[in-house]
């Protein structure tokens, strides 16, 4: 499913090339100090303290897994923690929760800085694996439903947090964010900011006229946008089954 294309919208004022450049060198400017900032960021996040993760386990393809396995032999982990609702069909999960993991297909980059991704969901694994694999994600698929509460610390799922793990194995926990913070995962609001029309959303600061949704860009018609082009997905208004073999 793709959203129809922007009809009648206003668009921006048209000016010779110099003029455009000149105000395009303006925001040049801007963009600069804010790359700036956000290393300078980065920075003292990297100085960050870090605190101790106790002994705890999860669930995975293989019954328990230690938090320490999930590293899968790796020094640092990433997780992102799924909310799920228990017995409910995959149209109707977390979509904020789906549109960030499907962004996170390609993970040689983060495997080459010695880093391992992984998500931790809130349902339990034999009810949400078939989701996971629904979904096609290639990155390992746990679940949290039984972990030890110290895990989340009182923290709800639909967050990301990052470990290190020592020579000794002792898992340390280094970062948390949630949030907009989570929009680290999602590349395609990084690029949809490059747009003239933006994210489209009505919080946006956009002129007057500029197109809006309705609602997320996260679902189309009633369901998780990403959905739409797995495999056993019917058209809309189609009497097919949504969801192949569910």
């Amino acid at each position: 499913m793709t959203a129809e294309i922007v009809q009648g919208a206003a668009t921006p004022q048209i000016v010779d090339r110099q003029t455009w450049s000149r105000a395009r060198d303006a925001l040049l400017a801007r963009e600069k100090a804010h790359t700036r900032e956000g290393d300078a960021i980065a920075a003292a996040r990297r100085r960050l303290p870090m605190t101790l993760v106790p002994t705890v386990t999860v669930q995975g393809p293989g019954g328990d897994t230690s938090l320490v396995d999930v590293f899968e032999g790796r020094r640092q982990l990433i997780v992102y923690y799924h909310m799920w609702h228990d017995g409910q069909p995959w149209e109707n999960q977390c979509e904020g929760c789906t549109f960030a993991t499907c962004h996170m297909d390609m993970l040689d980059y983060l495997h080459a800085r010695d880093v391992t991704y992984a998500v931790f969901c809130e349902g339990t694994y034999a009810e949400s694996a078939p989701f996971a694999e629904f979904m096609g994600y290639r990155f390992p698929w746990y679940s949290a439903r039984d972990a030890d509460p110290v895990l989340l610390d009182g923290r709800g799922f639909g967050m990301i947090a990052c470990y290190l793990r020592d020579d000794a194995d002792q898992v340390y926990e280094t970062y948390w964010t949630t949030d907009r913070g989570c929009e680290a995962l999602t590349t395609s609001y990084h690029a949809l900011d490059l747009t003239v029309y933006g994210r489209q959303e009505r919080w946006e600061d956009s002129p007057e006229g500029w197109p809006r949704i309705d609602g997320h860009q996260w679902r189309v018609d009633g369901r998780p946008t990403a959905q739409w082009s797995r495999p056993g997905v019917a058209p809309t208004g189609s009497a097919a089954s949504c969801c192949a073999g569910h």
